[in-house]
């Protein structure tokens, strides 16, 4: 028989908010805390328990397999006469790996939360890693698959565009070659800058890290910029409908999950009435889902043009080797935040 105190995981109640420590506590959830330490077991327990973490689980749990039957289907299933390991699938690879990856880790971190202080920041710190590892895969996918097609990046187009529209006898191609050029260095540098920001956020010195986060994941989201600029200067609409629509409309969603993510909104209006279900953090992960599912759909539209008319083969070193040396750094970043002493807990 189990003594007095000693009751196993499932009948341990859930606390309020004044009931754990400090650092655990998030902004207007006053109930439905788990207790701090709690095993591994506990844990995976607790995503079948009403806690304030469980549908933070779920939200990403579930896209997480809709995504990974979606990438198993593009790359073995697909009925094309192109293998999964062929060199024109790397950029995919990369991109499905950062997807996959982020739900992974953003379910990995809900779920273990309450291991420890340190473990706790380990993980949220690897949920951000894996955040960045996502931004750049993307914009590895549309380095080789999007950007191609654009006629801003056609210097014998952009140089007569802009001689007919300004008047200006300029040759673009060196423009053109200079930003081919720099796009994955530029993404590769802002995603490890991104994780050492959120990293930091993490820490007293920030007083609203859900606003500097949300901030700081915008700005790999600028390697973007040239299918926007192309809406404007050329018709997308009619010659990529797909690329237009799924791309605003994945903009639109990201709008939407910043809102929530930085207002905490709904919970702010009324403390305690969202603390299990419904409350901003949950909303932030249904709308980034539903962002992503866009941004595969027209990922795999570029893919089917690129199989149409590939220019040379992605190498391994110019997507796969990129991907590992940010693995390499950001695991760096987080070893350096890690051998700090003190782990603080806003999420």
């Amino acid at each position: 028989a189990l003594a007095s105190g000693d009751s196993p995981a499932s009948a341990k109640p859930l606390l309020r908010w004044d009931e754990v420590p400090d650092d655990f506590v998030e902004c207007f959830i006053l109930s439905g805390y788990r207790r701090l330490p709690c095993t591994a077991q506990e844990c995976l327990a607790s995503v079948l328990k009403p806690t304030n973490e469980t549908l933070n689980f779920w939200t990403h749990f579930i896209p997480l397999l809709l995504f990974l039957s979606k990438f198993c289907r593009l790359f073995f299933l697909s009925g094309r006469d192109v293998p999964f390991h062929h060199p024109w699938l790397l950029p995919l690879w990369c991109y499905a790996s950062g997807v996959l990856l982020t739900f992974a880790m953003s379910c990995t971190a809900h779920v273990f939360s309450c291991l420890s202080l340190r473990l706790r920041a380990a993980f949220f710190y690897l949920d951000y890693a894996s955040i960045s590892y996502y931004g750049f895969g993307s914009t590895v996918a549309y380095y080789y698959y999007l950007l191609p097609g654009l006629s801003l990046l056609d210097a014998r187009v952009m140089t007569s565009y802009v001689q007919q529209r300004l008047g200006w006898h300029v040759d673009c191609t060196g423009l053109i070659a200079a930003y081919r050029a720099l796009v994955l260095p530029v993404a590769f540098v802002l995603a490890v800058a991104c994780t050492v920001a959120c990293c930091k956020s993490r820490t007293d010195w920030c007083s609203y890290p859900f606003a500097l986060r949300t901030f700081v994941f915008v700005m790999p989201l600028s390697m973007a910029c040239p299918i926007m600029l192309e809406s404007w200067l050329f018709d997308l609409r009619g010659e990529n409908p797909t690329l237009f629509v799924h791309f605003y409309r994945r903009y639109f969603w990201l709008v939407v999950a910043a809102f929530f993510n930085v207002s905490k909104i709904p919970e702010r209006i009324q403390p305690g009435l969202f603390d299990i279900i419904g409350h901003s953090h949950q909303l932030f992960h249904i709308f980034t889902f539903l962002s992503i599912y866009d941004q595969v759909y027209y990922v795999e539209e570029g893919l089917r043009q690129f199989l149409k008319e590939p220019p040379d083969a992605p190498t391994f070193l110019g997507t796969v080797g990129y991907m590992l040396l940010l693995v390499v750094c950001l695991g760096l970043v987080i070893k350096k935040f890690l051998s700090n002493a003190e782990f603080y807990s806003k999420k």
